[in-house]
């Protein structure tokens, strides 16, 4: 199983999926500060990934105030939570999994601050160990909605690398490879940052499936001649009423889906639902730098001074979203998640 976090002999390490595909490297990550870096600069990513790796980062942060009062621990966690957490505004997993933390550490009012460290690792490790048991059951979930010689058109990259485990959208397509159907993959290259062409594509070839990598404009061309059976994507966040947040692009492809009549399936944990939103107009969508649209890894595609914008999100609409997948169930329309 790939795998983007490693807890080992008190080290925490991370694949720098920067470097994906042409080397692949663990990097150590010593402190809160570090893991921040790595999270904006995408050497983790993945919503369920960085909420892991947000809730390793605090451990190490406040790995040096272990021996400080309780007032000054749990004002340091405060601080180095907020500055993780305003590492990737979209993605819920993050903040759901920092507030899990903090909340842990308020319980513990009579323990010595020693032990509520200690006790925030092992919460780090169980929700690392809690998101590779969903991602399984989000697979056994979702495969039973593969067909037999089933094309599937996928967007981003939601395997091991985006989360703890098998993977959501990824880890159904893997599952249901290995049940024996017939699976052939479509994957989006995922402009601008190319996740699809460099990540998703590096793990079907690990996994042995065969795929086909396509430019994100050829998804309608794909679509009407009829060799897509069904679009499954992962997602950053999903409104009360199903609106889900994921990579830009999504939508588009939604929105494709509907007119050639292919189902359209989200898979994610049930951490990535956020009720306390009602719908996707409360998302907060990510805005990066507009060179990544400029350039590709360095190097410029379009002249220097052109105007670009490069959100990092779009919200694709319940209406246009034929299942949400998740660990505990295959949820349908109407959506109303409390």
């Amino acid at each position: 199983m790939i795998q983007p976090i490693f807890w080992e002999n008190d080290t925490l390490w991370i694949v720098d999926q920067t470097l994906l595909p042409a080397e692949y490297k663990k990097i150590e990550i010593h402190d809160h500060n570090e893991m921040a870096d790595a999270i904006k600069r995408l050497s983790i990513r993945g919503a369920p990934a960085i909420g892991i790796a947000a809730a390793f980062g605090l451990v190490l942060g406040l790995k040096p105030f272990t021996n400080a009062s309780k007032d000054l621990f749990l004002s340091k966690l405060a601080e180095i939570s907020d500055i993780l957490r305003n590492t990737r505004p979209t993605a819920v997993n993050l903040s759901w999994t920092l507030q899990r933390m903090k909340n842990l550490a308020q319980s513990l009012t009579d323990a010595p601050v020693p032990m509520i460290w200690k006790r925030l690792l092992n919460e780090a490790q169980q929700i690392h160990q809690e998101d590779i048991d969903m991602c399984l059951r989000i697979a056994q979930n979702g495969q039973s909605l593969i067909p037999q010689n089933a094309g599937i058109l996928t967007h981003c990259n939601t395997g091991g690398l985006a989360t703890g485990g098998l993977g959501t959208a990824l880890g159904i397509i893997i599952t249901a490879h290995k049940s024996g159907k017939n699976i052939h993959v479509f994957v989006d290259e995922t402009r601008p940052l190319l996740q699809g062409a460099r990540l998703t594509a590096w793990e079907l070839i690990q996994e042995n499936i065969p795929f086909t990598l396509i430019s994100d404009n050829m998804a309608a061309y794909i679509m009407s001649s009829g060799k897509t059976d069904a679009v499954i994507v992962g997602a950053d966040r999903i409104a009360a009423n199903g609106d889900t947040a994921n990579k830009i692009g999504t939508y588009g492809l939604a929105v494709l889906a509907k007119y050639h009549h292919v189902p359209f399936y989200i898979a994610a944990p049930s951490s990535t639902i956020d009720p306390l939103i009602s719908s996707g107009k409360e998302i907060v969508i990510e805005e990066r730098s507009d060179a990544e649209v400029r350039e590709i890894f360095g190097v410029k595609i379009a002249p220097e001074d052109c105007p670009a914008i490069s959100p990092a999100f779009d919200v694709t609409p319940n209406s246009l979203i034929t299942a949400i997948i998740t660990e505990q169930q295959i949820f349908r329309p109407p959506y109303y998640f409390k």
